[in-house]
């Protein structure tokens, strides 16, 4: 085997090199966590509204109908692919992938070990045959508020689980207790 040399002027260039294949993700860390900052907000005051005006049967409404144009509105804003998703999903469409359920698993670790709630997110750029894609996950934790269309069967009303089953037939989206993370904010951009 023989082993090639470079020379030391070579080295600027390897380092180029090598900086170019790692992008820098500060700027899209900083976007997506305002993005996601602000998708929540607007979801949770639709939220609160509906809880006010109709309660937990209303807010169902909002999660199927407006949080899916919240996202839309927030994607076609910053050009970011952006979606909820759960393993124990309500909207059929919500399964998590491979890289957002690992990323679900590590932000369940932290929050575990410890780790605040609002600090629960996670980024990494992924290769895929298409090319360079950033990812981003921001945990979505259940909060009090949630638990009358999340929370333990048994303590569903009537009118929820009548909501639930005409809306979503195969909802796997309750069991939970206020602090668990209920699935994750996903964001995705091309590089």
């Amino acid at each position: 085997m023989k082993l090639t040399v470079l020379p030391l002027a070579s080295l600027p260039l390897l380092l180029l090199v090598g900086c170019a294949s790692t992008p820098d993700t500060t700027q899209l860390v900083a976007e997506s966590r305002q993005t996601a900052g602000g998708l929540i907000q607007t979801l949770g005051g639709e939220l609160k509204a509906a809880m006010t005006a109709g309660g937990p049967p209303q807010a169902i409404s909002v999660c199927k109908d407006r949080a899916p144009k919240i996202a839309a509105e927030a994607a076609a804003r910053t050009g970011m692919r952006i979606k909820r998703v759960s393993p124990n999903n309500r909207n059929p469409k919500g399964v998590p992938d491979a890289w957002e359920s690992a990323a679900l698993a590590g932000l369940e670790q932290r929050l575990a070990a410890g780790e605040k709630p609002e600090t629960l997110d996670t980024h990494a750029v992924v290769d895929t045959p298409q090319g360079k894609i950033y990812r981003y996950a921001k945990a979505l934790v259940t909060q009090p508020a949630c638990l009358g269309c999340h929370g333990p069967a048994e303590n569903l009303s009537p009118e929820v689980k009548a909501k639930l089953a005409a809306e979503y037939p195969a909802d796997k989206a309750i069991g939970y207790s206020a602090g668990m993370i209920r699935g994750v904010l996903s964001i995705q951009k091309a590089l």
